[in-house]
């Protein structure tokens, strides 16, 4: 089938307002297969993937490892029975996480809830949050993305996703400055803005992303989290790390609050954590995780039909010993450190545009502002079909789409990662 039924397949039958499609047929490209770094399209064009599909293929695309690891779970058991008749798999993968994340980090154990997709994750969280305080209110940040349920979407700061649901949202989230890397008073704002938000009314949580990818990607100053941390100490409230994007590798470290050395009470994982299947989870420091939920009386308050699939447990196990055995944490931070540096070659201007690169590992993004400093909006996603054009896949992120962002797999190669910000250059001209 081609590209240009597929598109009008979906004109008919799948709703409006979720596939984008361009009436000249420029957008969006059809995937028949991915493997690696690179995708074909229903015509055979290659691609090289610098999104790693929202930030998913970790470990390149249809690794071979966690492929033969979920087919082999498929044969063996396919589904099993969440929260009543457990399978070895899930017992496995939350020792895993546990090792991973509290274990690793000197504070403790952790414990799992599993969920499928994300914002499920973060909406664990703060049913967590609410059950270890007592207290409903959280603080979130401006250009916040936490997921589109409603749960999530209190502390997902864009009115583009929130303003259509308002009436519906119980509204229990404040929203505080983010700061930037490079702002000299963002780091005074942010603790002028906590303090008022705990004069006000009591705070169970903090929800936050260590680096906000879909909010441009925005990497705060260092000390950032650290603020929070010692501010949730004082308060009695949790750190809830978002790190649904950021988790396994994808900014240099394997959390991306490990850069400041902080603990969060509670940790959102999902995305590459099983390389292409819907499996997230909410871990949270033992402790936290036992004042929030009673024992089981054999109806849990807190589960779902698929938590827990054992081919998603099977393929995240994968999935970490994938990214240990080839270093991809290591080579995130090497490799990003060199993809900066390209970007930044690109100059501060360029043409009309004024040019600012940023990023963490490899989750960097370059910002495009016109001579007035204003979002160079068009620029941006006209920079982002020539580059689809010439065959490199590539998303805007920011509230107004004018940050290009690279998240491409951590076993993307140097030269191909260079050419491609190469052709990114040329295409802004």
């Amino acid at each position: 089938m081609g590209s240009a039924r597929v598109l009008q397949l979906l004109k008919r039958y799948e709703s409006r307002n979720v596939t984008f499609i361009e009436e000249d047929g420029s957008w969006p490209i059809v995937w028949r297969q991915a493997r690696g770094c690179h995708v074909r399209d229903e015509e055979g064009r290659r691609y090289l993937d610098l999104t790693a599909a929202f930030g998913v293929a970790a470990a390149g695309h249809a690794n071979p490892a966690v492929v033969k690891a979920g087919q082999r779970q498929m044969g063996r058991l396919l589904h099993a029975m969440g929260d009543v008749h457990p399978h070895a798999l899930k017992a496995g993968l939350a020792r895993e996480l546990s090792r991973l994340t509290f274990e690793r980090w000197g504070v403790g154990e952790g414990r799992t809830l599993f969920c499928s997709s994300g914002f499920e994750a973060i909406e664990a969280a703060l049913k967590t949050a609410l059950l270890a305080t007592g207290r409903p209110g959280i603080l979130s940040f401006q250009g916040a993305y936490h997921g589109l349920g409603y749960g999530a979407l209190n502390a997902t700061h864009r009115p583009h996703f929130r303003s259509p649901f308002r009436r519906q949202l119980r509204s229990f989230a404040r929203f505080l400055p983010y700061p930037v890397a490079g702002d000299p008073r963002g780091l005074e704002t942010l603790q002028t803005s906590l303090e008022r938000a705990a004069a006000r009314s009591p705070v169970g949580a903090v929800l936050v992303e260590p680096v906000q990818a879909r909010g441009g990607i925005r990497v705060p100053p260092a000390g950032f989290l650290q603020i929070v941390r010692d501010w949730c100490h004082r308060h009695g409230a949790l750190l809830v790390t978002d790190e649904i994007y950021t988790g396994f590798g994808r900014t240099g470290a394997w959390f991306a609050s490990e850069h400041e050395k902080v603990a969060p009470d509670l940790i959102c994982l999902g995305k590459a954590l099983a390389g292409g299947f819907p499996i997230s989870a909410c871990v949270g420091e033992s402790r936290v995780m036992k004042a929030a939920w009673p024992r089981s009386s054999g109806e849990a308050l807190h589960t779902s039909t698929f938590l827990g699939h054992p081919v998603g447990c099977a393929m995240a196990l994968a999935q970490i010993g994938e990214i240990r055995r080839l270093g991809l944490v290591d080579r995130s931070r090497d490799l990003g450190e060199k993809l900066l540096g390209w970007l930044r070659a690109l100059g501060p201007s360029t043409g009309r545009l004024a040019l600012e690169a940023r990023g963490a590992g490899l989750m960097a993004g370059i910002e495009l502002r016109t001579r007035r400093g204003k979002p160079a909006t068009a620029a941006s996603l006209r920079a982002v079909k020539q580059m689809l054009c010439r065959g490199y896949i590539l998303l805007p992120e920011g509230e107004a789409s004018n940050v290009i962002g690279f998240t491409p797999p951590l076993t993307v190669g140097d030269r191909a990662l260079r050419n491609s910000v190469t052709a990114l250059g040329e295409s802004l001209l």
